[in-house]
C-alpha cells in the first residue's frame, strides 16, 4: 500500500544505489526482528524536500553559519522570540504543507503488518502523523502544536497563524532562504515591526511544543521510551547520525541489552562502531526494497 512519490532531493547528500547486498542484509535483519524498535531522524524527511543540520553539503551547517535559537534565549530574551516567530511565521505555509514521503509510509505499513512494535522520531515535522504511524513518541515534540510557558494552554500552530496574521495585517518579509524545522532566513530589519501574540488565556509567553536546543527531553517521555525498548528485539536507526544525546541514549541501551542495530543513514553516525549492519542509502530508497 505505498504510494510511489516522486522525492524531492535538493537537501539529500549524494548517495550510490542500493548495494543488492546490503539489501540482503537488511531483508534478513528485519525479517529476524518480531517486535522493531525504530528511531527515525532527520535524514527520513530530506526526501520529503525539508532540510537538516547536519547532511554533508547540503545541511544547514554545511551551506551558513546559522545555528537554531537555544531555549535560554528564546525564554529570556523578547527580541529573541520576535525573531524565530517572524521567521516560523514566514515559513509555516511551507513548511507545514510538506507530506510523508515513500519511507514514512514503509513504516506505517510495518506498524499496520505487526511487524514494527515502536517507533520513535527526533523529527519535529508530523510526518510520520500524517502517514498514519501511530505506534509512535514524539520524542522532540511537534512544531504543529504551541503551548504557554505560564499556564500550559495548548493551541493549534494553524490556528496561531491567523493570531499572526490578525496582528500583523500590513506586515510582508520574503525569505531568502529556508532552514530546518519551518525556519527561514530574514534580515533583522525585517523582523524589526513583527507583533507576537501572548497567549490569550493567561498573557503568558507563547513556545512551539518542541524541545529547543538547550533543553532537556521530560523524564517521563525518556521513561516511557525505554519501556517500549525493552520490549523490542531489535533497534533500526534510519535517517539519523545520532548525534544529539537525547536519542543516542537509546542506541547505548539497546547495546547494553546486546539487542541486534541496523543503522541506514547517508554518512557516519556514533553508532557505526557497534552496530550489527550500517547502509549508506536513501531511506525512502532502500525501506521499499524490503517485505
Amino acid at each position: 500500500s505505498v504510494s510511489r512519490t516522486s522525492p524531492n532531493l535538493t537537501f539529500v547528500p549524494a548517495c550510490l544505489p542500493p548495494d543488492p547486498v546490503e539489501v540482503e542484509e537488511l531483508q534478513r535483519f528485519v525479517s529476524n526482528s518480531k517486535r522493531l524498535f525504530v528511531m527515525t531522524g532527520a535524514g527520513i524527511s530530506t526526501e520529503s524536500g525539508i532540510p537538516d543540520y547536519r547532511s554533508e553539503g547540503v545541511g544547514l551547517y554545511a551551506r551558513t553559519d546559522r545555528r537554531p535559537v537555544q531555549h535560554a534565549e528564546f525564554v529570556r530574551s523578547a527580541s529573541a522570540r520576535q525573531r524565530y516567530w517572524a521567521r516560523n511565521f514566514v515559513g509555516w505555509p511551507q513548511f507545514s504543507s510538506h507530506q510523508p514521503n515513500t519511507a514514512h509510509l514503509v513504516l506505517r505499513d510495518w506498524e499496520k503488518l505487526g511487524k514494527l512494535h515502536w517507533l520513535v522520531t527526533q523529527n519535529v515535522d508530523a510526518l510520520h502523523t500524517k502517514a498514519g504511524s501511530q505506534r509512535m513518541t514524539e520524542l522532540h515534540g511537534c512544531t504543529h502544536r504551541v503551548f504557554c510557558l505560564a499556564c500550559g494552554d495548548q493551541i493549534l500552530r494553524s490556528e496561531l497563524q491567523e493570531h499572526f496574521e490578525a496582528l500583523n495585517p500590513t506586515w510582508k518579509a520574503e525569505a531568502f532562504g529556508v532552514a530546518p524545522d519551518g525556519d527561514v532566513f530574514l534580515t533583522d530589519e525585517q523582523v524589526r515591526t513583527f507583533q507576537v501574540p501572548a497567549c490569550r488565556k493567561c498573557g503568558g509567553i507563547l513556545k512551539p511544543d518542541v524541545t529547543f536546543f538547550g533543553d532537556t527531553v521530560s523524564q517521563e517521555k525518556v521513561s516511557f521510551v525505554h519501556q517500549r525498548l525493552a520490549e523490542s528485539d531489535s533497534m533500526l536507526v534510519a535517517g539519523s547520525s545520532m548525534q544529539v544525546y537525547s536519542g543516542y541514549r537509546f542506541a547505548l541501551a539497546a547495546r547494553e541489552k546486546k539487542l541486534p542495530i541496523a543503522v541506514l543513514n547517508i554518512g557516519p553516525t556514533r553508532l557505526d562502531h557497534f552496530a550489527s549492519l550500517k547502509l549508506n542509502s536513501r531511506c525512502g530508497e532502500l525501506l521499499p526494497l524490503i517485505v
